[in-house]
Parts: C-alpha cells; structure tokens; sequence
C-alpha cells in the first residue's frame, strides 16, 4: 500500500516533460548536458527514459531549464489535464501473498474523491492485504470468474456482471472460488491505499 500523498513517478513522462521544456528553450542537447555536467548520450537516455536521473541530477536540470523537480515529476499534473489512462498504462500497485494483483486504473492525484482499481486473482487466491476497513464506500463489478465476498458475517456468490455496493468501514473480503482466474474493478471512496 502507498499513503494517497505520495505521487507516482512515471519515468517515461519525466523525460517526455524535460525533452519538451528543453526544445520551448529552443536549448541543443548539448547546451542543457553541459550545464547538467552530464554526456549528450546520458541525457538522451533520461529524455527516451531509457535511464532515470538521480534527484541531484534532476535538480540539475530543472534549474538549468527553469522550472522545478516537481513539475519534471509531474506533481501539478491533474485529471483535467491527463484524464485518460490507456490499457497499457494503467499501474501495478501490489501483489499480496495469496497472488491478488491490484493496478490502479486513473491518475493518482492528492485531491481526488474515489479510487478505481482492477484486481486480477489466481484461482483460490483472495483480497487479504488488499482491501482493508476505512471509512467510506465500496463498489465492486465482477468481470470474469466466480468470487466469493464476505461481509462481516454474511457471504454473497459474485459472477461475471454481478455488481456490488457497501459500507467501506466493516470486515470484507473477496476470494476467487472458481476453477480459473477472475477479475473485478474495485471503486473506493475516499481514496485510502
């Protein structure tokens, strides 16, 4: 689990933005690698995110192109301005021991209201260390496969279509009960992972 106040870095985006912030300069390569004090061939790397500067490499680099870490980093990014995630960006966020995928399906940003993931079981596996009690509400749609959700005392069979909403703050947990693989999207609100 990540708290909601850390932002994750897409390092193919960090050399996108000091690539663009290089060539509105109207700087060579050459003249912003000589500042930096790194090789033409090393910054071409961060720029085609084939290599991930170090944070004083990339301080470096936002003072020579006069902007920030933060805004190389994409800290001001916001939905309105990246409100798509196409299906082969979307973020692993974690495996837990049982083999549950969970990926982050939006942009994390501090200030959003609800959370949409996609978790992927193997078969027998289950949500533990997944989904946790927090204040708020939860939405789940079974995409594929035979789930098996517990709340609190009571248990409900899910199957592909099957739609599911309830409090956040009680004992729940999903667990793949059929003989292949399953998937759900998975909504929160407030965010809390």
């Amino acid at each position: 689990m990540y708290p909601t106040n850390k932002i994750i870095i897409d390092m193919n985006r960090i050399g996108e933005r000091i690539k663009r912030k290089r060539e509105n300069l109207n700087m060579p390569l050459s003249e912003l690698s000589k500042k930096v004090g790194i090789s033409i061939s090393a910054l071409s790397q961060i720029e085609n995110a084939k290599a991930f500067p170090s944070i004083i490499t990339l301080k470096s680099i936002a003072e020579s192109l006069f902007t920030t870490v933060g805004e190389l980093v994409g800290e001001n990014d916001t939905l309105t301005k990246n409100p798509l995630v196409k299906s082969g960006e979307i973020k692993f966020v974690k495996t837990n021991s049982s083999g549950t995928k969970l990926f982050l399906l939006s942009q994390h940003e501090n200030g959003k209201q609800m959370e949409p993931y996609l978790i992927e079981f193997e078969e027998n596996s289950d949500t533990a260390d997944i989904m946790t009690e927090h204040p708020g509400q939860a939405f789940i749609r079974v995409l594929e496969g035979k789930l098996l959700m517990q709340l609190n005392d009571n248990q409900y069979m899910l199957q592909k279509g099957d739609n599911f909403y309830f409090n956040s703050n009680i004992l729940h947990q999903m667990k793949n009960i059929g003989k292949s693989s399953a998937r759900a999207i998975w909504i929160i609100t407030p965010p809390h992972i």
